[in-house]
C-alpha cells in the first residue's frame, strides 16, 4: 500500500470514529466500512488498554504490524513503546503530537535513560515498513498511525503508553504526565497487568515516609523535650526508635528489591539510602553498650549518640525528598510529607522555646561565701 493511502485510510478511520466533537473513541465505533484494505476496520482487533487509550492493530502474513493508537488530547504528546523488559529505559516509541503551530509530528524516540537528553529522535529498534506514519486530531482524540516490520510473527510483547499535557519543545520530549507498562499479547488480543513495580515503589516509599520520616523524629522528640515524664519517656523513646529503625530496614529491602527489577539511576538516593542504614544499626549496637551514668565514658557516649541520631534524621529527611523526586511521586506525596516535615519542626521550635523557659527558672548558684 502506497503512503497516501495508508494515510487517507488513517483519515478516513480517524474521521468516522470521531462522529462528534468532543467525543472520545471506543471499540464500539463502527467503522468498518469507510476503511480500504488493509486498514479495514473489520480486519483490525480493537482492544482498550488504559486510560481510555484504545488499541487497533491488525497483522500481515509477511510479519507486518500495521497500529492506530487513539488517545483523549488536548495538547502534549501521546507514545506507545515497544520494550525487552516492561522498563521505560532501552525501549523504542513512536510518540505523535501536534505542535504549537498546528502542524502534526511523529517520530521514533529511542529511551537511552530518563532524563529528556537521554531521549533520541529518530532513533530506536523499531523496523518501519514503507508506509509513512501519521498523526491526526478528530474531535477529542489523537491517532497515532503507523507499521511495524517484524521478523517473525508478533506474538506477546511488553508495551509501554505514556502521555505528557506539554507540547514538546521542538523534538525534545516534555516530562510524561502518566505511563503504564503492560504485557500485550497480539495473538490472542488479550494483556494482563502491568510489569512495572508500582506496588513495590510505593510500599517502599511508605515504609521510608513512616519509618525515617515519622517514627524517628518523634522519638528524638521525646528524649529531647520529655523528660520530665520520669522513666516514661525513656520507654517511649526507645519503643519509637527501634519500631522506626525496623520500619526503615523494611524500607531498605524493598528498595533493594525494587532496584533488582528496574534497575533506576538513583545512586545518590541508593547511595544515602545506605548510609543510613549504617547510622541505624550503630544507633542499634550503641543501646546495648551503654554505659551506666555514673561511668566515665558516659558524656562521651551521649555525644556520639546525640549527634549520630541528629545526622540520621537529616539526611533521612534529605532522601526521602529526594526519593519523592527521583521516583516521580506526585503532588500527594508531596504535600502529605511536606505537611508531616512542617509539624515536626514546629514542635522541635516549640519543643525548644518550652525548654529554654524551663532552663532560665533553674535557680543559679551563687558564689561561695
Amino acid at each position: 500500500m502506497a503512503a497516501g493511502d495508508f494515510l487517507a485510510a488513517a483519515i478516513a478511520f480517524a474521521a468516522a470514529v470521531s462522529t462528534a466533537s468532543g467525543q472520545f473513541d471506543s471499540c464500539t465505533s463502527d467503522v468498518a466500512i469507510l476503511l480500504p484494505s488493509p486498514f479495514n476496520a473489520s480486519v483490525f482487533t480493537c482492544r482498550p488498554i488504559w486510560n481510555s487509550f484504545i488499541l487497533r492493530y491488525s497483522q500481515s502474513p509477511d510479519n507486518i504490524l500495521s497500529i492506530v493508537l487513539s488517545a483523549p488530547y488536548t495538547s502534549g504528546w501521546v507514545g506507545m513503546g515497544f520494550s525487552n523488559d516492561g522498563l521505560m529505559v532501552g525501549s523504542s516509541a513512536m510518540v505523535g503530537w501536534i505542535g504549537r503551530a498546528g502542524k502534526a509530528h511523529i517520530r521514533q524516540f529511542y529511551l537511552r535513560g530518563q532524563s529528556s537528553s537521554q531521549v533520541i529522535v529518530n532513533e530506536g529498534r523499531l523496523l518501519r515498513s514503507g508506509v509513512k506514519p501519521a498523526v491526526l486530531l478528530y474531535g477529542s482524540s489523537i491517532y497515532l498511525a503507523f507499521q511495524l516490520k517484524f521478523l517473525a510473527p508478533v506474538a506477546e510483547k511488553k508495551l509501554l503508553f505514556a502521555f505528557a499535557t506539554e507540547t514538546p519543545n521542538g523534538f525534545h520530549l516534555t516530562k510524561h504526565d502518566d505511563k503504564v507498562s503492560i504485557t500485550f499479547d497480539f495473538s490472542a488480543g488479550s494483556s494482563s497487568g502491568s510489569s512495572y513495580p508500582y506496588k513495590l515503589k510505593r510500599n517502599h516509599g511508605a515504609l521510608a515516609i513512616f519509618g525515617w520520616g515519622v517514627l524517628l523524629p518523634i522519638g528524638a522528640i521525646i528524649a529531647r523535650y520529655c523528660k520530665e515524664w520520669d522513666l516514661l519517656w525513656f520507654e517511649l523513646h526507645l519503643a519509637f526508635q527501634f519500631a522506626g529503625f525496623l520500619f526503615g530496614l523494611a524500607a531498605v529491602v524493598t528498595g533493594i528489591s525494587l532496584y533488582n527489577k528496574i534497575h533506576a539511576d538513583v545512586r545518590v538516593h541508593r547511595g544515602i539510602g545506605i548510609f543510613l542504614l549504617v547510622l541505624g544499626i550503630l544507633q542499634v549496637l550503641a543501646f546495648f553498650v551503654r554505659p551506666d551514668k555514673d561511668s566515665k565514658i558516659r558524656r562521651y557516649w551521649n555525644w556520639y549518640h546525640h549527634w549520630v541520631g541528629r545526622l540520621l534524621l537529616f539526611f533521612s529527611a534529605i532522601n526521602i525528598i529526594l526519593g519523592i523526586k527521583v521516583g516521580e511521586a506526585g503532588t500527594p506525596w508531596k504535600v502529605g510529607y511536606g505537611f508531616n516535615l512542617t509539624i515536626i519542626l514546629l514542635a522541635c521550635i516549640f519543643g525548644e522555646i518550652m525548654l529554654w523557659g524551663r532552663l532560665s527558672k533553674k535557680p543559679v548558684a551563687g558564689p561561695p561565701s
